[in-house]
């Protein structure tokens, strides 16, 4: 058995290889950058080595730096983790070279699989449906266009060597597929080292659904079911699932099936994903395979009971599958939600800075149920804007799919994150939503459910009730603390009211609040009565509260005069006052928000890639204005309207802070 590995990568995935490398009694080392010296996977690994400057071009994906970390450290193998250069062929090849395990498949593998246009090719040679598409380099937008309008729009301009959402741009005329082109491969260089991009048609209203396959060199390959990733965000996963809720038992053959097929046709050995397209009647078109682990293998891990990363390493050192097709069962329903360090309220652009507070809801694994989180952070660590904003994959498991959405949900609302903007209120607000639900949903599902961005969550008067009576009680405790601390009173209860006013999303409710030493019972003025109890005290931020029996989850902050709830994707200002304040509050002037309306704020942190305009120029609304990068994603940012540039404040190459301001207009 191999003795030491190297995980070229980091983050997440590759705290995650070194979990069952340590499980297996293998030593592992890291590789990290100027910025990840401090990263959990570094202090995980039993060693750990510096690479290079916080760019990934500069460190992670140079293979002579990591060909000499592995000689360093006399490393047997490479897990190479997903993106960098997991799908690389001369990376695959180097370490053949050096007589170096890789623990992925073969080289000619990658180079058949793993470039999308070859692939494709070969998948079309093999009888397996595609998508209608232009599989040649193209060498420049004009020839860009020329092929698009060939093709019919709508079309997805991709890189050849992309993957996660980096260097894809979905084109509906001449125009986009213009600056499309050339963002695609600008994304694509900087995350890759590979520029070439390939056009193909956009499918419109497709669910996208993919086949985990594991394959020996022995000869035997397996499917382990499918995963269901239609809801994404700029063609980049956020929720995936196992199984579909859409496919059925005869599909769901035919697809590994095939995917199997595909894979022993290149001599495919390791874990690998083929994914489809499949339309409303279940026809399925081959997409693309990734020859690697992918982002939401923990998903087919949960219904399966298969330790992918394990199997991987197994089938590296040439053993064979420890079972055959017709062992493998799904077992039950699992979810994962994406943690990203993305703003939903700006429309989800990266955000980076301290974690002040990282506290992850603790992991179970019961017969009942499961939680698990991978992550590559921890609280007091930084979220930089060099890598991927991925912060943790959330997953759940249960007997059956709506258990598994109500232990996610719950889940979600007990994860606290603070110091940075998250999507954790998106993922919320996806769980409750009635399409999720019932799986009725496509790859269309956020840019259909949200046209105008995520605006956060309003509660049902219903839920606003039962936070409104948690609140209520969680005041009365609140206020016999600080009549105790200041020492005004022997007898507290006659000290603190029993009626007050909670307001909270234009809601008000006048309740009355009897407490025992079990609970209160909260009476509103309709008669209603609700019984609380919970052992939160004042200071803690997340409050486990029953109300009427049944959970609930509050993330809960201070603000004036009441709570900062935060609960089900909603972010809730909640006001406790006594009748006499609720009257004054109500005669208070509301604050008006500052103009800049005449401002271009940067929206994210990031890098000015270019200034589209200058000085004196007349912009037309949806005009491009400039570039920023951040994250690996560039981002075009257009005047919201028609104007005329007063002023620039930026250049190509400064680094940019949240809302400072690009340019000024008149």
């Amino acid at each position: 058995m191999l003795n030491k590995i190297l995980i070229a990568n980091r983050g997440e995935i590759a705290c995650r290889v070194i979990k069952s490398a340590r499980k297996m009694g293998i030593s592992t080392v890291a590789i990290y950058s100027d910025v990840d010296k401090d990263a959990l996977h570094v202090q995980m690994a039993d060693e750990a080595v510096y690479i290079g400057p916080s760019p990934a071009n500069q460190s992670y994906i140079v293979i002579d730096k990591v060909m000499e970390a592995i000689r360093k450290t006399g490393a047997q193998a490479v897990h190479p983790g997903y993106g960098f250069l997991s799908e690389n062929s001369k990376f695959a090849e180097a370490l053949k070279a050096e007589g170096v395990t890789f623990v992925g498949p073969p080289v000619g593998a990658i180079k058949a699989m793993g470039d999308k246009i070859t692939s494709k090719k070969i998948a079309q040679e093999a009888g397996v449906s595609t998508v209608p598409g232009y599989m040649g380099i193209i060498a420049d937008a004009d020839e860009a266009v020329k092929i698009s309008g060939e093709v019919g729009y709508p079309v997805m301009i991709k890189a050849s060597a992309g993957g996660g959402g980096k260097g894809m741009r979905i084109a509906w005329n001449d125009e986009e597929t213009r600056e499309g082109f050339q963002s695609s491969k600008n994304e694509a260089a900087s995350s890759f080292g590979d520029d070439r991009i390939f056009i193909e048609k956009f499918v419109t209203q497709p669910r996208h659904i993919e086949i985990q396959v594991l394959c020996d060199s022995h000869g035997n390959g397996v499917y382990l079911g499918e995963r269901e990733c239609s809801i994404q965000r700029r063609n980049q996963k956020v929720v995936e699932e196992a199984p579909s809720p859409f496919l059925d038992e005869a599909t769901r053959q035919a697809m590994g099936e095939q995917a199997v097929a595909l894979a022993q046709a290149v001599g495919y050995t390791s874990a690998g994903t083929v994914e489809f397209i499949v339309d409303g009647d279940k026809n399925f078109y081959f997409l693309e395979m990734n020859t690697r682990l992918q982002v939401e293998h923990p998903v087919t891990e949960l219904i399966t009971g298969v330790d992918l990363v394990e199997q991987m390493i197994r089938v590296a050192n040439g053993e064979k599958l420890p079972f055959a097709q017709g062992d493998i069962k799904l077992t039950g329903w699992a979810i994962e939600n994406r943690l990203y360090a993305e703003d939903p309220y700006r429309g989800f652009l990266p955000s980076i800075g301290r974690l002040t507070r990282y506290r992850p809801p603790a992991e179970v694994a019961e017969a009942s149920h499961a939680v698990r989180n991978d992550t590559g952070v921890y609280e007091g660590g930084e979220i930089s804007m060099f890598y991927d904003p991925m912060i943790a994959k959330l997953c759940t498991w249960a007997p059956t799919r709506h258990e598994a959405i109500e232990r996610m949900r719950v889940a979600l609302d007990s994860f606290e994150v603070e110091g940075i903007g998250h999507n954790l209120p998106f993922l919320s607000a996806v769980m409750d939503h009635p399409k999720f639900i019932s799986g009725d949903m496509t790859t269309a599902f956020i840019a259909e459910e949200y046209p105008d961005g995520f605006e956060g969550v309003s509660l049902p008067e219903a839920d606003l009730k039962r936070i409104a009576a948690a609140c209520a009680a969680m005041h009365r405790v609140a206020e016999i603390r600080r009549t105790r601390v200041s020492g005004r009173m022997d007898n507290h209860e006659r000290k603190v009211g029993t009626d007050w006013v909670v307001s909270l999303q234009d809601h008000r409710f006048d309740t009355t609040v009897d407490a025992d030493p079990e609970g209160s019972t909260v009476k509103f003025s309709d008669g209603c009565k609700m019984r609380v109890s919970s052992d939160w005290t004042p200071g803690d931020h997340l409050a486990m509260v029953r109300v009427d029996g049944a959970q609930l989850v509050l993330k809960v902050g201070k603000i004036s005069g009441g709570f900062r709830i935060r609960s089900r994707g909603a972010d809730l200002r909640v006001h406790v006052r006594t009748p006499r304040q609720a009257e004054l509050a109500a005669l208070m002037p509301e604050k008006v928000a500052p103009d800049t309306s005449k401002l271009l704020l940067c929206p994210m942190p990031g890098l000015v890639v270019k200034i589209d305009v200058e000085v004196g120029d007349e912009v037309q609304e949806g005009q491009a204005l400039c570039s920023i990068e951040a994250m690996k994603m560039e981002n075009i940012l257009r005047a919201e309207k028609k104007g005329v540039v007063s002023r620039i404040n930026a250049g190509a190459g400064d680094s940019l802070a949240v809302d400072e301001v690009i340019m000024e207009f008149e």
